[in-house]
């Protein structure tokens, strides 16, 4: 008989051709008598569609594979499987793989995303079960003292929420999950949601037993729509087997929660906006206070977290606040899943404590750019993130690391380019991107970053040296306009790729370094 086989399910997998792999195989299986399960991805993505084969030291990879190499691997299970030419070893061994520390997606590429019985056989629901035996005042605590802090950019600690919501007296309470992951180069959210869809689940209904809310909403964008359905399936599963409900876990306590869609705006990614959309209405950011802990969805006591920070729970009431501390340096405390995309040999997910430097991601996992040419600068943190360029590779992933060179960790995503990609139409387009994705309410982002186009391309025009200098110093002072007169971080971070693009690469917009550091 067969050994059992494992492919992704993943939206990337599949883009690359895992169902007509899975298809395939499905035509052997008669013959073969193959036992195939669908699985999420491990996030190693440059080697999908990745098939992995139990065997007795562990599970083996093939990849990436085409629905033409099928024969050839089915044949070399019936021999020696290292002597095919697509094959990888043991996959736990791969360097990629092996060095990293997976909290969050320790069941990546392992379970079925919608099998409970995988889930529960991983260690799931261990942290809800642990939540309802502590009570609400205890497992807020333990949130406060795990040291999470918010994973969509701005990193507040997640404890203060938490203790926030739950001291406000109100009838209704919500947990609104934000998963409009919108940011370039990330991915996380997605993974997840496919995935691990039980772990979400999990975190919210621990968050709404501990706060006293009793409904909860996950926001997803318009262009995950396989994350979509397998939440809303995972959701009815749930419910069914009694985690989501009247009585959540037997803890006598409500909550339940549903799928909302949104419409791909990116300022929705704002939790304010967020919550506007989510009550039918526009997205436009809310000026603060109040902050939605105190009057969010629908004017009452709202958590809003990103999955990411959810998703965190679970495992942080399973194994102690303790056991979360133990990860990370400094403020940033437990792992992160970086993504790495861009003009990167090895796109894919990394999940380290906070602390390992910049460089080690991009080069020693990421093995520099897939084009072979030098470096040039990466953007971390999305499309308002900053360029951070070689010489400082070796700031360590911190949030208050990459603070103090004015730039942002953000949702984790690392957009990596080579010497080819031009700056200043990259901060052209940080501009213009601003311009088309505001919410329009506030004035220093609606005219600011329409007028930021035009200096740029003025600079860009300049036909002396003299219209070059007097446009630089104009941009400069729109720059610091933006981030110290917008509402939100939208209009307020847009000159992070602006300036540091002027500032390491003056080249780039026909300046000698003096001017752009003037």
């Amino acid at each position: 008989m067969m050994p059992r086989l494992y492919l992704p399910v993943d939206s990337l997998a599949r883009a690359v051709g895992a169902d007509e792999v899975a298809l395939a195989l499905a035509n052997q299986s008669q013959e073969s008598n193959l036992d195939l399960q669908r699985t999420s991805s491990r996030g190693l993505y440059w080697l999908e569609p990745l098939l992995e084969v139990d065997s007795p030291q562990g599970r083996i990879g093939f990849g990436p594979l085409t629905a033409a190499d099928v024969p050839t691997v089915l044949d070399a299970l019936q021999g020696e499987p290292s002597a095919h030419p697509l094959a990888l070893g043991l996959v736990e061994e791969l360097p990629y793989l092996k060095t990293q520390q997976r909290l969050l997606f320790a069941r990546a590429g392992i379970t079925r995303p919608l099998s409970l019985e995988d889930y529960r056989a991983h260690g799931g629901f261990e942290g809800l079960t642990q939540a309802i035996a502590l009570g609400g005042e205890q497992t807020a605590t333990a949130v406060f003292d795990s040291g999470l802090r918010g994973r969509g950019g701005a990193a507040f600690p997640a404890g203060i929420k938490w203790r926030t919501v739950r001291a406000t007296q109100a009838a209704q309470k919500y947990i609104v999950c934000n998963a409009d992951e919108g940011d370039s180069g990330t991915f996380a959210d997605r993974m997840l949601m496919e995935g691990d869809p039980f772990l979400l689940i999990e975190g919210m209904a621990i968050a709404g037993i501990t706060v006293g809310a009793s409904y909860g909403y996950i926001y997803v964008r318009s262009e995950y729509p396989a994350a979509v359905a397998t939440l809303r399936e995972a959701l009815d599963i749930a419910r069914t087997a009694g985690y989501l409900g009247a009585n959540v876990g037997g803890s006598g306590q409500a909550f339940d929660m549903e799928v909302r869609v949104g419409a791909g705006a990116y300022i929705c990614g704002e939790e304010t906006a967020l919550l506007d959309s989510l009550e039918g209405k526009r997205g436009i950011v809310r000026a603060k206070p109040p902050i939605p802990a105190l009057q969010g969805l629908f004017g009452l006591p709202t958590l809003v977290h990103n999955v990411l920070t959810l998703a965190s729970v679970p495992l942080i009431l399973a194994k102690g606040a303790q056991f979360y501390r133990d990860y990370g340096m400094g403020r940033s405390l437990g792992t992160m899943p970086f993504q790495l995309a861009g003009n990167i040999r090895h796109g894919g997910l990394v999940e380290r404590a906070f602390g390992l430097t910049l460089r080690e991601l991009v080069e020693d996992y990421g093995g520099g750019t897939a084009s072979g040419r030098p470096l040039k600068a990466a953007q971390v943190g999305g499309p308002l993130g900053a360029w951070v360029p070689p010489s400082q590779f070796d700031t360590p992933l911190d949030y208050e690391a990459f603070a103090a060179i004015g730039a942002m960790l953000g949702h984790g995503g690392v957009v990596v380019a080579d010497d080819s990609l031009d700056m200043a139409h990259m901060a052209r387009f940080a501009m213009q991107f601003c311009a088309e994705e505001s919410c329009g309410k506030c004035t220093p982002c609606r005219i600011g970053s329409t007028r930021g186009v035009e200096v740029i391309d003025r600079l860009l025009a300049a036909p002396d040296q003299s219209g070059r200098d007097e446009q630089v110093i104009i941009l400069k002072d729109l720059c610091d306009t933006l981030q110290y007169g917008s509402l939100c971080a939208l209009g307020g971070m847009v000159s992070f790729p602006v300036a540091s693009a002027l500032k390491y690469f003056p080249a780039d917009f026909g300046l000698q370094s003096s001017e752009a550091d003037q």
